[in-house]
């Protein structure tokens, strides 16, 4: 007995120390962009790596003198905005497909995430045409539109399994007292999957937030983040420490908003994997 526990307690270390140590892999990047953010342009690219420097916050002021403030409300306006209609239209259409199914529910889930299996740049010349016929270029209504488009199939896949998970004897005793479709959703299924859709609406916000590719054929003037990032990535001069700044900039809500809801986003993502 005493054998098995010393095994047991030492495959338990090995076990702390491998996380311990994947973790630190995965945060070294980051770290390495905070410090290079920190460095001037010709520590950043020394050879070898500077790496007992002065601080400098010299390329985030120069990063708010150039329009960093109005690229971040775009994308906070693209990405907030279109992540709130997405969980609006989700927790609806996945109570119809999850709850109380409607015909073919399954040829309506397999329409949903086929239209995620289509390339964008197949679809960005129609797409084009229909925003410029309807003066929706170079706004923040037509990123809007296309990161609902975008984010919708995810959702409602997402929050049709969250609510797959609840149990059935709820939802039929509520029937019982003469409850109503609405008041069921709102009273009973909203409250138990509340952490899936907190990690639902998370990731909608992650993809909205770092999307490029509609953003830069779809806006000029009205720039998101990813787009003010670009235009210090240069081949001709040295932009790699207000590259790193500016990264470093971009990644603080994303960073904030999945340390202010991680326990939901963790339960969320483990809804109903243990019974």
């Amino acid at each position: 007995m005493s054998s098995f526990r010393s095994s047991r307690s030492f495959g338990g270390g090995v076990a702390t120390v491998a996380t311990w140590i994947g973790g630190l892999l995965m945060f070294a990047p980051v770290a390495w962009m905070v410090l290079t953010s920190l460095k001037t342009e010709q520590q950043a690219v020394s050879d070898p790596p500077t790496l007992f420097f002065i601080p400098t916050f010299a390329h985030y002021v120069d990063a708010f003198a150039n329009g960093f403030l109005a690229s971040a409300w775009n994308s906070v306006v693209a990405a907030g905005v279109s992540t709130i209609i997405v969980i609006l239209l989700a927790v609806p259409a996945a109570y119809a497909l999850a709850i109380r199914p409607v015909q073919k529910w399954r040829d309506v889930l397999f329409f949903f995430i086929s239209t995620k299996m289509m390339p964008v740049a197949a679809g960005i010349v129609p797409l084009y045409l229909i925003a410029k016929d309807l003066d929706l270029l170079n706004t923040r209504l037509v990123l809007v539109i296309l990161y609902v488009s975008m984010n919708l199939p995810l959702a409602i896949w997402m929050t049709r399994s969250f609510m797959t998970e609840v149990p059935p004897e709820l939802l039929e005793a509520a029937r019982l007292d003469g409850a109503s479709r609405s008041r069921e959703m709102v009273t009973i299924i909203l409250p138990l999957i509340r952490p899936g859709l907190a990690s639902t609406a998370l990731l909608c916000f992650i993809f909205a937030w770092n999307e490029y590719f509609l953003a830069v054929n779809f806006t000029t003037t009205v720039a998101t983040l990813p787009i003010f990032l670009q235009k210090f990535l240069s081949f001709g001069k040295l932009y790699t420490a207000q590259v790193a700044a500016v990264a470093t900039l971009v990644n603080i809500p994303v960073v904030a908003a999945g340390w202010l809801v991680q326990k939901s986003l963790v339960r969320g993502l483990t809804f109903g994997a243990v019974k």
